[in-house]
């Protein structure tokens, strides 16, 4: 049975856990050849997604409804994220090292993250949309905020065109590894700071871009 604790000692060492499906109460470890990573602070984001976070109505929230995020992340058709995965990112959550963000618009529900944290690396677990640019806002708001709380690295697992076209490229696993431990040896806090309005946040990608 995997506790939080073995979890823990697994991210560290590059391996994480999946679930064939939801229904398969099953875990098996992974650990990729090649690891997707995103850039801290320097998220690529399209004019387009520029203009709409101009445009206003969009707020991030840092841990409001850690589980309802979890569980807006796992309600799709296919996914690996199955109850006792669930239960373990809960207890991780409780503990401090996992953490979400969740994204409205107009005060709606938009989009979000959830993602497990050691020292200064964060381990991206998975995001969700409900409209669209949902989840690229919570991509733009999590590597800002990343970039505040000290953060070394930002895993996204797995590299899909979806997270390529906003700056994610892979690394292989021998590098990866030396990264994670550099990473991981680093005191970063994600609650250090608090999340910035999207004014603060336009200025920001606007002016290091």
């Amino acid at each position: 049975m995997i506790g939080p604790a073995r979890l823990l000692e697994s991210y560290a060492r590059g391996v994480f856990p999946m679930a064939d499906s939801a229904e398969d109460d099953r875990l098996f470890w992974v650990d990729p050849p090649m690891r997707g990573v995103l850039p801290i602070g320097g998220i690529h984001a399209s004019r387009s997604l520029l203009r709409d976070l101009r445009r206003g109505g969009w707020t991030a929230h840092l841990d409001c409804d850690f589980d309802a995020v979890v569980e807006a992340c796992a309600a799709r058709e296919t996914t690996w994220i199955n109850g006792p995965l669930r239960q373990l990112y809960h207890q991780l959550h409780r503990a401090g090292h996992a953490h979400a963000i969740e994204i409205r618009h107009d005060g709606a529900r938009a989009g979000g993250l959830f993602g497990v944290t050691i020292g200064g690396a964060f381990f991206g677990e998975s995001m969700f949309s409900t409209r669209r640019s949902g989840s690229r806002m919570a991509l733009l708001w999590t590597s800002s905020h990343l970039k505040r709380c000290g953060f070394r690295l930002f895993d996204t697992q797995f590299l899909t065109p979806h997270l390529a076209s906003m700056g994610g490229y892979e690394i292989p696993r021998p590098q990866y590894h030396a990264l994670l431990r550099e990473a991981i040896a680093l005191p970063a806090d994600f609650r250090l700071h608090p999340l910035p309005e999207a004014d603060q946040l336009w200025q920001e990608i606007t002016q290091t871009s």
